[in-house]
């Protein structure tokens, strides 16, 4: 009976979502941060966008890439403008929650980002990630131009016929680059502020700890 409780406990635990999580920080914004966050230098860098889930675990993966500049919390991939993070909750804004990222196309190419992003996340799972469920938490992979096209669904069908995957398991979105929104400022770096947040703790940095087991030869020195 006791052990039945243990489980039970630890599986409540890991069904805290990102949604919930923010839910805590937005009524608490006094909660004490962890690390104080430098400023990047940006300028002359490029961008790119992927979705994959909360974007708190995103954001902190492409992070510890090497090449990779910054990683900011955003929303793309829908209609709405300056969407908050609870209309883009609720579904109706056709967001999801997408990272736009910065980096160095001599040290960091964007098919090794492509790499990243999917061996990072379940890319089989219907408006889904982890506990986190919703079209805001859908696998999207956006793309700029048509090399950057060619690239995505080019490295699908490598998943597909030697990468362990199926044909027509991968559901992830292939979509045209429209608009990033910024998200909320207490959403950015959220990870490496809050490492004693339950979601964190339980969700985020797990994720984290395996994409850097995954790939060791990809991670900034330190990580």
């Amino acid at each position: 009976m006791k052990s039945s409780f243990i489980a039970f406990g630890l599986g409540a635990l890991l069904l805290i979502s990102c949604t919930q999580a923010s839910a805590e920080k937005t009524a608490d914004p006094n909660l004490d941060t962890m690390e104080e966050v430098v400023e990047v230098n940006l300028d002359g860098l490029k961008k790119a966008y992927f979705a994959s889930g909360c974007f708190w675990c995103v954001e902190a993966v492409f992070e510890s890439v090497e090449g990779v500049a910054e990683a900011v919390s955003g929303y793309a991939g829908g209609t709405t403008k300056n969407p908050t993070y609870r209309q883009v909750g609720t579904g109706s804004t056709g967001h999801a929650e997408t990272v736009e990222v910065y980096y160095d196309p001599e040290v960091v190419s964007f098919a090794t980002l492509v790499q990243v992003y999917y061996g990072s996340h379940d890319p089989t799972t219907v408006n889904r990630q982890g506990p986190d469920r919703g079209t805001a938490y859908r696998s999207i992979a956006f793309y700029q131009d048509d090399e950057e096209k060619k690239i995505i669904e080019e490295y699908i069908k490598y998943l597909e016929t030697d990468g362990g995957y199926k044909e027509g398991d991968i559901v992830t979105e292939v979509k045209k680059f429209d608009v990033f929104w910024k998200a909320e400022e207490y959403h950015q770096n959220y990870e490496k502020l809050h490492p004693d947040q339950p979601y964190v703790r339980s969700v985020s940095i797990p994720r984290l700890n395996r994409f850097k087991a995954k790939f060791p030869q990809l991670l900034k020195k330190g990580e």
